[in-house]
């Protein structure tokens, strides 16, 4: 028996218990012949009133487990330094509590960092986001001042480790985070060359979402956008089927449903563009990076029709209604099911139809 999609319609906001209802009575009832897949079209966007986006920086240096655009989920981890080994061998002459400081200029284009005893301390009101001008002091002593106009991007607590070797040679300086200190390590102490003075330091999401990586000379700042699944045809549930009245009767009287999208009281299966459509949505997508930026001149007008040739939309026409270089994205009104649908789309998956 071959199965078609069919539109039901149910009370807004009710879409996933609808969804969840159908397919308790297909497994229970065990209509597989009958009912197959339950599915409801959702795209993923971010969710701008969400508050400030999350953000992370993290050494140049460090591993990355995460790229751009792909998804995450609170607490997974994002990038780990490695491991710190002493060099030589030698005697530890030196274990310090530090503050290490970098403040970046207002441009991005420089930064400076300063390494702050702990004992010497730094001035009140420094901390991670401040902004400070040039000769401002750093240090409570006023030994320490500020060489440039920026902001505080990095506070953090370390330790500085210095051990001289045994051949006499200049002394090896290690400056390794505090909680990642191998406290075993002390002054006067031996150490052998490939000693580990330090564990990984692990980076892990604050939060649940999307990432964007920026590369900012000696570190990267990883951006965490909350994520948002929003349906796309609120109020609808689609289900693939065999239509006969044993099903429509076991479907229209689930609970929360209130009709299948039908004509002149018969349901109407989707034709064969929207049973490609669905099919292509039901697909995760995973997304993809590349390592050169790709310029697209976009030469389309608001306003002016197209035809979708890529994607899940491919096939479908429609007039273009925003256009944004920047994002290299236009906003597509495309006729779906009867009704009039925004999809954005990427320049690339649209092409000026032919008159």
């Amino acid at each position: 028996m071959k199965k078609l999609w069919y539109i039901v319609q149910t009370y807004a906001g009710l879409e996933e218990t609808v969804k969840e209802s159908i397919e308790q009575k297909r497994d229970q009832m065990n209509l597989f012949d009958f009912v197959g897949r339950v599915f409801i079209p959702q795209e993923k966007v971010v969710d701008m009133k969400s508050g400030p986006v999350e953000k992370i920086r993290v050494p140049s240096t460090a591993k990355f487990h995460v790229n751009s655009g792909e998804d995450i989920v609170k607490d997974q981890m994002i990038a780990e330094l490695s491991e710190v080994h002493v060099k030589h061998g030698g005697k530890v002459i030196e274990v310090k509590n530090m503050r290490k400081l970098v403040i970046e200029s207002i441009d991005r284009k420089n930064s400076r960092t300063y390494y702050i005893p702990a004992a010497t301390g730094i001035e009140s009101g420094i901390r991670l986001g401040a902004k400070l001008i040039e000769g401002m002091p750093i240090a409570k002593d006023k030994s320490i001042f500020c060489e440039i106009d920026g902001k505080v991007v990095q506070n953090d607590r370390i330790k500085k480790v210095v051990v001289h070797p045994e051949d006499g040679e200049e002394d090896d300086f290690y400056f390794v985070p505090l909680e990642c200190f191998n406290r075993s390590v002390k002054v006067n102490k031996s150490i052998h060359a490939g000693d580990k003075i330090a564990d990984k330091k692990i980076f892990t999401s604050p939060t649940s979402g999307i990432v964007e990586i920026d590369v900012f000379g000696a570190y990267k700042e990883i951006k965490i956008s909350k994520v948002i699944s929003k349906r796309l045809f609120p109020g609808y549930v689609f289900v693939e089927m065999f239509m006969n009245e044993e099903s429509w009767e076991i479907i229209k009287n689930t609970e929360h449903v209130i009709n299948f999208v039908s004509n002149a009281g018969q349901p109407i299966p989707l034709k064969a563009k929207d049973e490609k459509l669905i099919s292509s949505l039901m697909i995760e997508k995973k997304s993809s990076k590349t390592t050169e930026e790709v310029k697209v001149n976009i030469n389309l007008e608001i306003g002016e029709r197209v035809k979708i040739k890529s994607g899940p939309f491919e096939g479908f026409a429609g007039t273009v209604k925003e256009v944004r270089p920047d994002k290299k994205e236009v906003t597509v009104m495309v006729t779906i099911f009867g009704r009039e649908t925004p999809v954005v789309l990427n320049v690339s998956e649209v092409e000026k139809a032919v008159s």
